[in-house]
């Protein structure tokens, strides 16, 4: 378990020596930015598509823990603990990283260069937004291991990423922070469900045939 922990805080680390040479590279990071952030940002589609980061999260998560209760889904239980378990870490690890690094964000640093529609409070790197949505898709893809599961989630995930950008709310190295945040701690709550619920990757008896 302690190397466990040293790994992800070496991981967290290596996200911050991330974002420093980035820093050092910083006309790419924004010069890009302005490439993907329109002068008027008021596509709906992107609106909505940011906006909806909490409530996809929260049903992937709360919709499938309820059914799994409702139709006494012992195997979607421990997919449903997996989910609610990574989307917890992903929180704690986005929040820690952001008072860490305490990056600006865009607009507030480019505020002739970058446009937004409403200001957001709180630090730039690593995007919350974006590591949520990651979170969500690694863990339906490891908990489903279906093509039309994973393929959806992460084009939802990386839409989510984009639209970070086009509604110049972040840099494109704090959505890929932010990815990179998702994934990881989805992996790591794969690791300790199974460490937790061992049970969970024993498979049933077969039912002896009727005589």
């Amino acid at each position: 378990m302690f190397q466990l922990l040293r790994a992800v805080v070496n991981c967290f680390f290596a996200l911050i020596l991330l974002f420093s040479n980035a820093l050092k590279a910083q006309h790419l990071d924004i010069d890009l930015l302005k490439a993907i952030n329109p002068q008027h940002p008021n596509s709906a589609f992107w609106k909505a598509t940011t906006d909806s980061y909490v409530i996809v999260a929260a049903t992937a998560s709360m919709g499938s823990l309820a059914y799994a209760f409702i139709s006494d889904d012992q195997a979607l239980k421990y997919k449903s603990y997996e989910l609610l378990l990574g989307i917890g870490i992903t929180v704690v690890a986005t929040e820690g990283l952001k008072r860490i690094v305490d990056r600006a964000r865009p607009y507030e640093t480019y505020p002739n260069d970058i446009n937004v529609i409403r200001l957001s409070r709180g630090q730039s790197f690593p995007s919350g937004h974006t590591s949520l949505a990651f979170a969500t898709a690694t863990s339906l893809t490891l908990t489903h291991r279906k093509w039309y599961v994973a393929v959806p989630a992460f084009l939802y995930a990386g839409g989510m990423g984009y639209s970070r950008m086009y509604l110049g709310k972040h840099y494109p190295t704090d959505v890929l922070g932010g990815a990179i945040v998702g994934a990881g701690s989805s992996l790591l709550s794969h690791w300790l469900t199974k460490k937790l619920f061992p049970s969970a990757n024993t498979p049933l008896p077969s039912t002896p045939p009727a005589l």
